[in-house]
């Protein structure tokens, strides 16, 4: 029975072949920043407030200017379509369903263009800066014309951590399944004729660009060496300029960096360490959030993610002055276990697990939360 988002992580364990299910679920190096994500939660005590007379939680709350049901999106995860068939539009459709955005990743199967077609809803783009200046303006025009509302900018990866799981299964460094891999996809009959159901998987963006390859190990390989690692500070001042919609910068955790962020113009910034991904013993970014918050001062709208999987932690979040949360592997894991219905049923537990919080805290809405703040928590507990 699944009744949180981790019985979805095992359930998408038994499901996907283990090249992909340890893709998601691994971290750098030695996964201290993993591992430092959810234990640094457990610092922070919500306040209990009873006999204060409210019967109903209002869960709406609005941020990168538009209302969404849930103080939360569905963040970008690459490869959607590996963990189930037509995955980045069967996640766009279940973030429509529930009136809450999705950005869609550079490294996605189907193109931004293809999923607003089939799904609608309020929907972003990530944004990998790539060596190549020319496909780099075409993922922008893409996006345009599809209509997104944010470009999330990823600046945490122009250096790419050694995620040691993947090195042992081969990700991105096979350009084709080897016999090995082929072994344990055949362990998954059910993940196979899914995935083989909705056709060769393929990057839908390189489809004529035969420089990367055809499949999808292959371009993600080839993609993969064409991001930037120099990008600095004036590549973030020229997208600003050539992106007329709200810019976001994703990958900071030190209050200097949030402060250039806002000094070239980005509208938000996410903190993020690429859930532990990237640099291993990197803070958490429930840690830094009470800083980056405190020096920036409300002049720069902050988002969060990398290691939430319940309600009580968006919640905490919220208190501390984010205005939304970016799920990452929640949704990935409910989206191999259940598809589309999948997703719906994490966001039902999500939504139910903080209406419950916000009324044990005696809160009637995320509103009556953030204007409390920290007054909200015990922080240390």
């Amino acid at each position: 029975m699944i009744v949180n988002v981790d019985d979805f992580r095992l359930a998408a364990k038994r499901r996907l072949p283990k090249i992909f299910f340890d893709y998601i679920d691994g971290g750098s190096f030695g996964e201290e920043t993993l591992r430092r994500n959810r234990r640094d939660f457990d610092g922070i005590a919500l306040r209990q407030n009873v006999l204060t007379g409210h019967d109903t939680q209002d869960l709406t709350t609005t941020f990168l200017g538009r209302r969404s049901s849930l103080p939360l999106m569905l963040g970008p995860v690459g490869y959607l379509g590996l963990y189930r068939g037509e995955g980045d539009i069967l996640a766009a459709k279940a973030a429509a369903k529930a009136g809450v955005a999705y950005c869609l990743s550079t490294f996605s199967l189907k193109s931004i263009e293809t999923v607003a077609r089939a799904a609608g809803g309020n929907r972003d783009f990530q944004l990998y800066v790539l060596n190549d200046k020319g496909l780099t303006e075409e993922l922008l025009t893409v996006a345009e014309r599809a209509g997104a509302g944010a470009l999330f900018v990823t600046v945490d990866t122009a250096i790419t951590g050694i995620r040691e799981k993947d090195v042992r299964n081969g990700f991105r460094a096979a350009t084709r399944p080897t016999p090995r891999m082929l072994a344990n996809m055949a362990t998954r009959p059910f993940w196979c004729y899914d995935i083989l159901r909705a056709g060769t998987p393929a990057v839908e963006i390189l489809a004529r660009k035969p420089g990367f390859g055809k499949g999808a190990l292959e371009q993600a390989a080839n993609l993969s060496r064409r991001i930037d690692k120099t990008l600095n500070w004036a590549q973030i001042e020229w997208l600003r300029d050539r992106w007329k919609g709200k810019l976001v910068i994703k990958g900071i955790l030190e209050p200097d960096d949030a402060m250039k962020a806002r000094e070239v113009g980005a509208d938000a910034i996410v903190l993020s360490n690429h859930g532990g991904r990237q640099l291993d013993s990197a803070a958490s970014t429930i840690s830094v959030l009470p800083e980056i918050a405190d020096r920036t001062r409300g002049e720069l709208e902050l988002l969060i993610d990398s290691g939430f999987r319940r309600g009580s932690d968006i919640l905490k979040a919220l208190a501390l002055g984010a205005s939304g949360v970016l799920l990452g592997r929640a949704y990935a894991f409910a989206l191999a276990a259940g598809g589309e219905a999948g997703i719906a049923r994490m966001l039902s537990i999500l939504e139910s697990e903080m209406t419950i919080n916000l009324a044990l805290m005696g809160l009637e809405s995320i509103e009556a939360l953030q204007a409390k703040g920290a007054d909200a928590l015990r922080i240390g507990s």
